[in-house]
Parts: C-alpha cells; sequence; structure tokens
C-alpha cells in the first residue's frame, strides 16, 4: 500500500523535475548558460549536447560564453547555435564564442508566456495521468480484497491531497517564471 504513495511521489517529483528544466531554458532576456546546454552539436560525426564539448559560462546578465575543449570544434558549435534558430549571434573569436542576449521585445514575451502556459498544461495532463495509475492501483487492491471499500476512499483521497501539492507548486513556479519574463 505504501508502495502505491511511494511510486506517485517519485513519479510525481519526476514530472516537476521536467518542467522546471523546461521552463528554465526559456529565454527571458538575461544570460543563462541552460538556454543552449542541450543544443546538439556535430561532434566528429555524432550529434553531442554543447555541454559534453565546452564550458557554458555567463560573465554577466547579457552574454555567454562558450568555451570548446576542442578548438577545432569552434565552426560546428557556430552551425549548431544557428541551426537551433533562438535568435542569437554568435560571434567566434578563434578561442572562444560570445553570445549577446538580446532583450526580448513586448511580442516575444506574450509568445513566451503562451509557451509557459502550454509547458504547464502539459505538466498537468502528465499530474492527471500519474494520479489515474494510482487510482487503478488502489481500485485493484480492492477488486484483489487487498484492502476494504473505506480503505480504498481514505487513499484515494491522500492521492488526491498529494497530487494538489504538486499541482500547486507548478502553478507557483508558473507564476514566478511569467512575472520573471514579464518584467523589462
Amino acid at each position: 500500500m505504501e508502495n502505491i504513495t511511494t511510486k506517485l511521489k517519485e513519479d510525481l517529483e519526476k514530472n516537476d523535475d521536467y518542467f522546471r528544466d523546461e521552463i528554465v531554458s526559456l529565454n527571458v532576456g538575461r544570460a543563462t548558460p541552460s538556454i543552449l546546454e542541450d543544443i546538439m552539436v556535430d561532434y566528429y560525426g555524432t550529434p553531442t549536447p554543447l555541454k559534453q564539448v565546452a564550458t557554458i559560462s555567463a560573465p554577466d546578465a547579457r552574454n555567454i560564453l562558450i568555451q570548446p575543449w576542442d578548438k577545432g570544434q569552434l565552426k560546428e558549435i557556430e552551425k549548431a547555435i544557428n541551426t537551433a534558430q533562438l535568435g542569437f549571434n554568435p560571434m567566434n573569436d578563434g578561442v572562444t564564442i560570445r553570445i549577446t542576449i538580446p532583450q526580448p521585445t513586448e511580442e516575444r514575451r506574450k509568445d513566451l508566456v503562451k509557451h509557459l502556459h502550454n509547458l504547464l498544461e502539459k505538466a498537468k495532463v502528465s499530474l492527471r495521468n500519474i494520479r489515474e495509475e494510482a487510482m487503478k492501483e488502489i481500485k485493484k487492491m480492492e477488486q484483489d480484497k487487498e484492502i476494504g471499500e473505506d480503505e480504498r476512499f481514505t487513499k484515494q483521497e491522500e492521492i488526491q491531497k498529494i497530487v494538489d501539492e504538486y499541482g500547486g507548486k507548478l502553478e507557483k513556479e508558473t507564476e514566478k517564471k511569467e512575472e520573471e519574463i514579464m518584467t523589462v
């Protein structure tokens, strides 16, 4: 019985982590290495995430500095950033690549908020699916006579309470990110 709750919490935590990772990469006009970390670079014929071929840092709020471990990869990294169509103009000085993050326009900010809400909706759907799996397990336990009807209702209420708590976390994170996006 406790393993259902444990699995539920693990799945909800994974969902929350995935959502957090997704919203971190939304460009709000501040330089954060996470914007570029997962861009795929052709590393000698193998698609490899940028974070595995270079050091990515943000020396200040408007710039990102990329220092490849293999200087021969500068052109490939520059090409990958351009291909990703993030609206950045990478500047290659032969040793590093510097990117100046442009301040997003009002229209771009609104698009980012829409995208944020789409991500929230996907996370909520995932939340509901996780809840449904846990509810099915409890109903199955009742059908198999492992628990009684009262215990089933108690467990279902407990599951709903846990899911509501995680849903509240998602809402708070979204509100915080939306405020960050809309702040000029």
